[in-house]
């Protein structure tokens, strides 16, 4: 953790000593708060991590769970399902989600089942099971259910969504750390990070983080470009295409 990061961190211990909050008091950190897309980006590995202290700011000296909740920008998805007619795919039944998480993952000190019931899970998303997509239009709650379903099973072979229970490391009843990582094809946007304090199957506090994911260097100018001048990106587009276009017909031509 660099300089400005560990010393926030402190900072947010002194000011909840000094509230004498009633609750316990949830402190996260995470190791980035922002991180750069340039040119060969593989992904990243975000360590978030914090505290959990009683109102005094000791150690809370009860035994507590944590999920973390890391969540992408939302954006429009359009599933669809494919048939096989007569040897051939074809699209057939289609479904748009109007709300869908980029990027969607869950990390827990233990198996989600075993820290909360099912609406507790449910009411605050602490896993894939209980992501709440949501469609446009009307749709039979079976059909909505086994399109969901798709979705999440299609973003976590992409590793777009993913659940790492078990992997929330708790020290001392106090300190907590945990790995979540990032893959290349994440989108540029703002990821909310929310830690949940549970005990005995209830969500005592929540604190939230967040990391700024953004283009750089010739991708940054790529995006720019396209947002701001989205006519002329396109003619620029189309040029290029035609020129690599006759620039290979001339280079087979002379084969």
């Amino acid at each position: 953790m660099n300089g400005g990061g560990r010393f926030r961190f402190l900072a947010l211990l002194l000011c909840m000593v000094l509230l004498g909050a009633r609750d316990p008091i949830l402190v996260p950190e995470i190791s980035q708060h922002e991180i750069e897309v340039r040119q060969g980006f593989t992904g990243a590995d975000l360590l978030l991590f914090g505290a959990i202290l009683s109102p005094e700011g000791s150690r809370a000296a009860q035994e507590y769970d944590i999920v973390v909740v890391l969540e992408g920008p939302v954006q429009s998805i359009v599933l669809r399902e494919k048939q096989k007619l007569a040897g051939i795919w074809i699209n057939a039944d289609s479904l748009e989600f109007r709300s869908a998480p980029s990027y969607f993952a869950v990390a827990s000190s233990r198996p989600i089942a075993k820290i909360v019931d099912d609406k507790t899970a449910a009411i605050y998303e602490l896993g894939l099971k209980w992501l709440q997509l949501s469609p446009i239009g009307v749709i039979d709650p079976k059909e909505q259910q086994r399109f969901s379903a798709g979705l999440v099973e299609l973003m976590r072979g992409q590793g777009l969504y993913r659940e790492e229970e078990g992997s929330v490391k708790i020290s001392g009843q106090v300190l907590y750390q945990a790995r979540i990582s990032l893959p290349s094809s994440v989108q540029t946007g703002t990821y909310t990070a929310e830690t949940f304090a549970i005990r005995n199957g209830k969500v005592v506090t929540s604190a939230i983080t967040r990391v700024e994911v953004s283009k750089q260097g010739f991708e940054r100018f790529v995006a720019v470009a396209a947002d701001r001048n989205g006519w002329l990106y396109g003619l620029f587009a189309v040029f290029i295409s035609v020129a690599m276009g006759w620039i290979a017909g001339r280079l087979f031509a002379l084969v």
